[in-house]
């Protein structure tokens, strides 16, 4: 309450200041015009000019609201706003005027000089505020107060410049300098660019052992480029420096005392790929005003899923997941964020085909998102048959109620461990895409039938089975961490990247009927080697690998694969009108002959008859080579020089 009344008292003496100015530009216009202000007696323009205008300017300042902008960062916009309230006061005040005295005893210039001096008025006091507050009048810039961190800023331009803004002597940070490759030698808000940012290593060094020497690189330039951030996480870990970002901007609240607050540099930043801008409006045509059915909607790419389809709009939502907490979890947030929408949230297994079934019946989506799956490969391997029920004949009961309940689009969420699989998971997968294919072939020939779409992508940083937070956990465990091999790599994509490609694909799969049968498989980059992993995360964290922290390899588990594949060879690829979005041509069986197969299937998983289940898996995907690998002896990585 103190703080929104702090606030409340600043914006009412700012609106007081300039009601003041107001009177204030109409007595100096007088004097402008005639020389003297008796010719306010004389005339009766006290309240033939003066409290109109005055009146005049007060209704213009309620309506524009000018005095809630904040004073302290008053911008070229703020000052537009300026000259419209004056103009709306000017406009009010002609007709107060007419009444009071129709006009007869004010000159047009009088109204004009008013005005004008109105304007210069009001921004020039808040200009003046600003300057003192910087210390710009008094041409000094302030020096480092005890306690403050010493800093050197990685980029220049308006995102330094915001930053440079927010530091007073109460801030935690000083900044000592600037890296900028287009202005150095220059001054930026009295900071010295004292070189290129690929002098940090001499500029760090050139301040010796001196107490301004920074302590910490703040990275400013949103677009510095990933083998950029990379040497700068390792100079700053042999340095013994910490280094951070600042965020967004556009997160920042214009004409606010927001303050861009530093965030550590993530694996997300060093992996990352540069943004691609899409296409909203296929996106927006399928979700808006739909009702949607999620599974798993708790899970790591279910809730992104949610998340993003309650940013556009649905009409409804119903949230489907067999972990009660995961599901209270995300119900909570649709509740906290989106109260607008109505929304049902359901405890369900996808391999309980009634419990499934008459969910859809009685929401009738018009869209599902299939994201519930059994992904863990080392638990899948030690419960096959728990795995196949989940994977292969869970999709199976959501792809059948989608169709019964005339559903319009059905969404499988698969994965690369799908193509040429190795583990119970993949294989799983495989049988899941296998029969969404054939049951939309089946479908195509029919009007108004379901869709199907199959999206293909890999690992997800952040997610729960990623290896990201077993890192995390492992280095607050003052490590090792571990990788199974050195030459094991995996692709990696962001969430909020892979569900946006998802929505993406989905959208034209929905559209293109020449899609429907047909994998959408997200480009995932470059594969990125666990072992580099690691040692990234080990300096994020300002240690040094092999050194404070060593990396163990435990030998490949049960299941897994070297390297990761995106495409079988017998799929044709083709590129789609969606960058980073390919798509892989039909390759099942008939629908009949999997249906009888799948039937028989789920009774064996049942039974919970794991050889057999396998077995059965082995029929329907043939690339399937189930090897499961012995666990290797452990081995700590040899030292490497960073």
């Amino acid at each position: 309450m103190g703080r929104f009344g702090n606030i409340r008292r600043k914006q009412m003496v700012a609106f007081v200041h300039d009601v003041a100015m107001a009177v204030i530009a109409v007595f100096v216009a007088v004097v402008f015009r005639f020389g003297t202000f008796d010719y306010l007696e004389e005339r009766g323009l006290f309240s033939g000019a003066i409290l109109p205008f005055t009146a005049a300017a007060a209704i213009s300042l309620i309506l524009l609201r000018n005095y809630r902008t904040s004073w302290r960062h008053v911008s070229t916009a703020d000052l537009v706003t300026i000259v419209q309230t004056a103009t709306l006061a000017v406009l009010i005040y002609l007709p107060l005027s007419f009444v009071t005295t129709r006009l007869s005893e004010i000159p047009r210039t009088f109204v004009v000089i008013a005005w004008v001096l109105f304007i210069v008025l009001m921004s020039g006091s808040r200009v003046a505020y600003r300057l003192f507050h910087e210390r710009g009048l008094l041409f000094m810039r302030r020096s480092m107060q005890p306690g403050q961190v010493p800093v050197l800023l990685v980029g220049g331009g308006n995102n330094a410049e915001i930053f440079l803004r927010s530091l007073d002597d109460k801030s935690e940070f000083y900044a000592v300098g600037v890296l900028d490759d287009l202005a150095s030698g220059n001054l930026l808000r009295g900071v010295p660019v004292l070189g290129r940012i690929d002098e940090a290593e001499k500029v760090i060094e050139s301040f010796g052992d001196d107490d301004n020497r920074p302590r910490k690189l703040v990275v400013v330039e949103r677009t510095l480029p990933t083998e950029v951030l990379e040497q700068l996480v390792a100079l700053v870990a042999r340095l013994g420096l910490t280094i951070a970002r600042i965020p967004d901007l556009s997160q920042l609240r214009p004409g606010t005392e927001d303050k861009p607050e530093l965030q550590p540099i993530s694996v997300e930043d060093l992996l990352g790929r540069p943004q691609i801008v899409l296409d909203p409006a296929p996106v927006m045509g399928l979700i808006a005003g739909k009702r949607v059915l999620i599974t798993g909607a708790g899970g790591s790419i279910g809730s992104e899923i949610v998340r993003q389809v309650c940013s556009i709009g649905p009409a409804a939502l119903c949230l489907v997941d067999s972990s009660e907490l995961n599901l209270y979890t995300i119900d909570g947030e649709v509740a906290r964020d989106w109260p607008q929408f109505e929304r049902v949230a359901r405890v369900i297994d996808v391999r309980h085909r009634p419990g499934i079934g008459a969910c859809m019946t009685g929401f009738k989506p018009d869209i599902v998102f299939h994201a519930a799956a059994l992904k863990h490969v080392p638990i899948v391997e030690a419960n096959p048959a728990e795995g196949i029920w989940t994977n292969a004949i869970g999709s199976r009961n959501v792809a059948d109620a989608a169709v019964a309940t005339g559903c319009r689009t059905m969404v499988l969420i698969s994965t690369d461990k799908a193509v040429n699989p190795t583990n119970v998971m993949g294989a799983s997968k495989r049988c899941a895409e296998s029969y969404v294919q054939a049951l939309a072939l089946a479908q195509s020939v029919r009007p108004n039938a379901t869709r199907f779409v199959a999206v293909r992508f890999g690992n997800v940083l952040g997610s729960t089975g990623s290896v990201v937070p077993l890192f995390e956990r492992q280095l607050k465990a003052g490590g090792p961490l571990t990788v199974t091999h050195a030459d094991i790599e995996r692709f990696f994509m962001t969430i909020r990247e892979a569900v946006q490609l998802v929505l993406q694909a989905s959208a034209l799969g929905t559209q293109d009927v020449s899609a429907q049968g047909k994998v959408f498989v997200l480009d995932m980059g470059q594969p990125v080697k666990i072992v580099d992993l690691a040692r990234q995360m080990i300096r994020l964290a300002g240690l040094r690998p092999e050194i404070d922290v060593a990396v163990q390899f435990t030998g490949l588990r049960p299941g897994e694969k070297l390297y990761e594949e995106l495409f079988h060879y017998g799929e044709q690829i083709a590129a789609t009108a969606i960058p980073r979005v390919n798509v892989a041509s039909p390759r099942t069986a008939g629908l009949r002959q999997l249906t009888e197969t799948l039937s028989r299937l789920q009774l064996v998983c049942e039974a919970g008859n794991a050889a057999e289940a396998i077995a059965i898996v082995k029929s329907l995907v043939p690339e399937f080579r189930h090897a499961g690998a012995a666990p290797q002896p452990v081995a700590v990585l040899e030292p490497v020089t960073i």
